[in-house]
């Protein structure tokens, strides 16, 4: 237990229940058997919750979001003139942008489990704003119906009752449907541990990398009680504060004894160090990404990096883009959401490279489409695709195979050298 032995110590000085003690300061919180209080706002003093929240959030608001409409041959159009985009993609309410929008929500997620955004509508019954609700300020009502409202309180203290449908209520992962669990609750023990390191740290280092214990051998005793509390309280204010390392001064035989830090008492770092594996496990961010390098290697970052896009941030924007569909759109509307993640998956200019090339000499990708993911315009004449072997559209391919001549180079039409036109476009 001498790991562990600091634990004990912050407990003790925690818990003060005196008129100017922490104890009357602390947020109404349950305390955890560290002796710390968790919530969501004092969990971001930890570097690396703060580090994974913020990946999260600012990954959620830079994906771009498409809204499609299926086709009858079951392709897709891309639809910019609904309003849903104009609110999603534009603007979301007179006070954000949306990735400043969806930043703060996708924070309330990982922090709370549950965000909250009020519906504006206007007469049409079109979204007009969606205003964000911080998730302290709403708590979910069931009536004696079996539905459910919300009361919302304001930062002036007035409570409105809002039915369900006046709100989007985005839920993390959930045990009742209704409302979702909080991350930050669940994993109350690890986290109060993980801040209490990390507080004793501070103080240990704030005393000059000493304990902050000790004690005097005195031969003789005291005359009273009160002879000894003076003496104890002279001692201390000698040897705090502004008077810190001055020279010490005993008297009568006295001798101070300094409590010494072992090296099991020094393991504390270790432990700080398994807390950011730990909370990078709790938000299923790889630890590369919130600079934990210990076990990186350039194979596994690159892998760990994909899984991230894959089993993080895929499940986010499903649950998104579920919610979206189910809560604003209306239910004869053909339209489909998605956040594309075209951009996560760019890789390097030869990957890239690659990538075209083989979609372009297989026949599935033109090289129009090519030129638009690289953000440049479309050509003319780049539209068609082109048969694989002998490069050429098809519409110029049949023509041969009706002359008889499809084993002959073509003369005209030929299309440039693949090589060469992939490198200028990547270049």
């Amino acid at each position: 237990m001498g790991m562990f032995s600091f634990l004990s110590r912050w407990m003790a000085s925690s818990d003060d229940r005196s008129p100017g003690g922490d104890f009357w300061f602390e947020p109404v919180t349950m305390r955890t058997s560290s002796g710390m209080r968790v919530s969501a706002d004092n969990a971001m003093r930890l570097a690396a919750v703060y580090a994974s929240v913020r990946i999260l959030a600012e990954t959620m608001a830079s994906l771009p979001f498409v809204l499609y409409r299926q086709r009858a041959d079951g392709g897709k159009d891309r639809v910019t003139d609904h309003w849903l985009y104009r609110v999603l993609a534009k603007r979301p309410n007179p006070y954000q942008n949306p990735y400043e929008w969806r930043e703060m929500l996708q924070g309330h997620l990982a922090l709370r489990g549950n965000a909250y955004n009020r519906i504006v509508a206007n007469r049409r019954g079109e979204i007009v704003e969606l205003m964000p609700i911080h998730p302290d300020r709403i708590r979910m009502e069931l009536t004696p119906s079996g539905d459910y409202r919300y009361r919302v309180t304001d930062r002036l203290g007035v409570e409105a009752i809002l039915p369900r449908g006046e709100i989007w209520h985005l839920r993390g992962l959930s045990s009742d449907g209704l409302m979702g669990m909080s991350p930050i609750d669940l994993a109350r023990e690890s986290l109060g541990m993980a801040l209490a390191a990390q507080d004793y740290g501070a103080r240990f280092f704030a005393n000059d990398a000493k304990p902050t214990g000790g004690w005097i051998e005195f031969p003789g005793s005291f005359k009273d009680s009160e002879a000894k509390k003076v003496f104890r309280e002279s001692y201390q204010a000698a040897q705090s504060g502004a008077n810190r390392g001055k020279v010490l001064v005993l008297e009568n035989g006295m001798k101070f004894h300094e409590v010494g830090v072992t090296n099991r008492d020094a393991q504390f770092l270790e432990l700080r160090k398994f807390q950011i594996t730990d909370i990078a496990r709790l938000f299923r961010v790889p630890p590369h990404m919130i600079a934990d390098l210990d076990r990186a290697t350039f194979s596994n970052i690159e892998q760990q990096s994909l899984e991230f896009v894959m089993h993080t941030m895929t499940p986010w924007t499903e649950r998104w883009e579920a919610s979206i569909e189910s809560e604003l759109l209306l239910d004869g509307d053909d339209l489909e959401v998605e956040f594309d993640f075209a951009n996560l998956m760019r890789g390097d200019a030869a990957s890239r490279s690659s990538y075209y090339q083989s979609g372009i000499q297989n026949g599935w990708l033109t090289r129009n489409e090519a030129r638009i993911a690289e953000n440049l315009n479309p050509l003319d004449g780049l539209d068609e695709p082109l048969r694989p072997l002998n490069m050429v559209e098809e519409g110029t391919a049949e023509d041969l195979e009706g002359d008889g001549k499809q084993d002959e180079p073509p003369t005209q039409e030929v299309a440039e050298p693949i090589d060469e036109w992939l490198m200028e476009l990547t270049r």
